[in-house]
Order: structure tokens, then sequence, then C-alpha cells
């Protein structure tokens, strides 16, 4: 009976299985092989030629590839830490006003939430981008009612990446709440309802009960949100171009250039493996950062 049971698990994980492997790992494992090759995305993969690390070498060296990657990797570095630091935090407190029921509209504002999540990212952009407008933008309108100036936002090169970075907020939160909201349903009331017994205060109970047992949920929450910061694109092509001054050139968008617009290949399959280990890592340090809390409590 067992075996028979196996038979039937592996025929029915067969297909989705097949799936992964085709449009996901095979796919790595190709780009992978091509980081180690000198080839051009204008011929086939069979004029692909071996030249070990140099790619790699390329990449991290003095020169001007190894400049522009750099500094798109500090782009995308910057980028990722600002948009987990504001959407995580912000997520939290936007569930903790979904979440109470002392104040109606919480299914309302957690529909509202949600929605923003739900439109294409290239409206999203399109919409920003004159949200941003030096002259007759909406915001920079709004900033002089209250006497502060027009801002640069996306033409400056000091203010371009927080652009960005307050536009992904804004498409992200709503989804992330939920996430939140749905941590805070999990917690048992008793124990709230123990604390304030107690005599413990709202700050001490979000301290003590909230926090603690949402941190699965904030572990998930950080990262889905490294993974989705790290796969900008859609903005920067659409709004920026990499600019003003490469300020926003990210790692997505330079591959992208690298390998298509230039086609190198193989440079740019460097570049994507480099930023795949960039993601596993940080992944993994955010799992050992939650893992060791938990062993100090």
């Amino acid at each position: 009976m067992l075996r028979t049971q196996n038979r039937s698990a592996i025929g029915m994980l067969a297909p989705a299985t097949g799936l992964i492997g085709v449009f996901v790992l095979l796919p790595m494992a190709l780009t992978v092989w091509l980081a180690f090759q000198d080839w051009s995305t204008q011929t086939g993969f069979e004029t692909a030629r071996f030249i070990g690390v140099d790619n790699f070498l390329a990449i991290f060296g003095p020169g001007s590839v190894g400049r522009d990657f750099k500094a798109a990797l500090v782009n995308t570095a910057i980028y990722t830490v600002l948009s987990v630091l504001i959407i995580v935090p912000l997520s939290v407190a936007l569930g903790l006003l979904v979440h109470q029921k002392i104040a109606p509209g919480g299914i309302v504002l957690r529909t509202v939430l949600f929605s923003t999540y739900m439109v294409p990212m290239i409206a999203v952009a399109l919409v920003w981008s004159k949200l941003y407008s030096p002259t007759e933008g909406p915001i920079n309108q709004m900033l002089g009612w209250i006497g502060i100036g027009a801002q640069t936002w996306l033409s400056s090169p000091k203010t371009a990446l927080v652009s960005l970075v307050l536009l992904n907020v804004w498409q992200q939160v709503g989804y992330f709440t939920v996430l939140a909201v749905a941590g805070l349903t999990q917690i048992p009331p008793v124990l709230y309802e123990a604390a304030r017994v107690d005599g413990a205060s709202a700050w001490r109970q979000f301290h003590a009960i909230t926090l603690p047992l949402l941190g699965n949920t904030l572990l998930f929450s950080a990262v889905i949100g490294v993974i989705n910061a790290v796969q900008v694109f859609e903005p920067v092509a659409l709004i920026t171009q990499g600019g003003p001054v490469n300020s926003t050139n990210v790692l997505t968008y330079h591959i992208r250039r690298v390998g298509i617009e230039r086609a190198q290949g193989g440079l740019g399959s460097a570049m994507a493996v480099t930023l795949m280990l960039a993601l596993i890592v940080a992944i993994t340090a955010l799992f050992a950062v939650a893992r060791s809390r938990e062993n100090r409590t």
C-alpha cells in the first residue's frame, strides 16, 4: 500500500515538477553555463566559447564594465534596503489599524490598500511619473501650499532612487498589510486579555505579544520584500532609463542593457548569476538573524 501511495504521489507531482524543471531550473542552469562563456545574444548557443571566470573578473574589475556593474549593485542594494525598511514596519502599522475593531471601516481600508497591489506596475509607473513632474506635478503643488519649494524628484541623482522607492512602497504596502493582518488573526485574543488584567499597557502588549508572535510573518514579509525589490525593472525602464547619471541604474535594468542592447550575453549572464548569489546570501542572512533571535528568546 505504501508503494502504491508513493507512486500516486510521484504521478501527481510529475506535471508540476516537469514544468518547474523546464521553465525554472533549465533556464537557471543555462544562465550559469553562459556565465562562463563568451557569447553574443545575436548568435546561437553553438557559437559560445568557454573563457572560464573572465566574465566575473570583468564585472568585478577596475574597468568601465566593473565600475558600471558595481554602481548598479550598490543602487540595487540601497533600493532593496530602503524598500524593506519602509514597507515591513508600515505594513505592521496599517495591519494593526485594519485589524482593530474599535473604529469602523477596517474591511474597506483593507480593500483599498490591497487594490494598489493589483494595479499593473506599468500603470503605476506612468501615473507616478506625472505625480513627480517638477512643474505641473500634484506633489510639488501640494508642497507649495505649505510653503515648501518644488523638489527635483526624478530629475536629480540625489532624489531619483528614493523617488522610485516611494513608488514601490505605495504599490507594495497593501499586499504586505494583508500578510500582517493574516499574522495578527493567528494571535490568540486570550493573551491580550491576560496582559490587560496584569496591567500591561498597549505598547507593552505590542512589544511582548504582538511582535514576537508576528516573527514568522515578518520574516516572510522581509524575504518577499527583498525578492520583489531586487527584481525591480518596470519603473526604471519606463521613467528614468537608469538616469540621471546612472543613479537609478539597478542590476535588472543593467543586465538587460548589457545582455540585450549590447548583445554581451556571457557578460550579462555572469551579472545575473552574481545577482542570484547575492539574493541567496541576503535571504540566508535573514533566516540566520531570525533563528538567532528565536534561540535568544
